[in-house]
């Protein structure tokens, strides 16, 4: 499983994200531009002492990233994407995740590019909220997302003592 954010804008966002990597052992990849140098005081801040932790691969653009990860599986690059979204798709909780699965999320302001939403309609994921709840934040998505796909694809059987 790998963790995608196309476009991060916020330091800190990532950084935690960057912090949920390293605790469950998952690769954390970064689509550009980003919001932030990586050398940003914040997004180290918020990925405290972990980042020796943290598998972490900067991609010049989704061309770049596709050709990283579609030899990584036996499954089509595209069947592997699950593109996290406030715009519709299927609940977080109804989607069954597989250990090879690619979470895809999108900048804190303007979320995943339309133009991939729209190629990979089949593969959208919300996390339910309230219809006056635009969105919610970034980071906390990665975690529940990660989580539960860990959960759901049998990956988190590695942590239960």
């Amino acid at each position: 499983m790998d963790l995608v954010i196309v476009h991060p804008e916020i330091p800190q966002n990532t950084g935690t994200s960057a912090r949920l990597a390293a605790a469950i052992d998952l690769p954390l990849h970064l689509v550009e531009p980003l919001g932030f140098s990586l050398d940003s005081k914040y997004l180290k801040r918020a990925g405290l002492d972990y980042w020796p932790d943290v598998e972490m691969h900067v991609h010049a653009d989704w061309t770049s990233l596709e050709s990283t990860l579609a030899p990584a599986s036996p499954r089509a690059f595209e069947e592997r994407l699950r593109l996290f979204t406030a715009r519709g798709g299927t609940s977080l909780f109804d989607v069954d995740f597989e250990e090879d699965d690619i979470l895809v999320f999108g900048s804190e302001s303007q979320g995943l590019p339309g133009a991939l939403l729209e190629a990979h309609m089949d593969r959208r994921v919300r996390v339910p909220t309230l219809d006056s709840v635009r969105s919610l934040n970034l980071a906390n998505v990665v975690c529940l997302g990660a989580y539960v796909a860990l959960d759901r694809s049998g990956g988190i059987a590695k942590f239960q003592a």
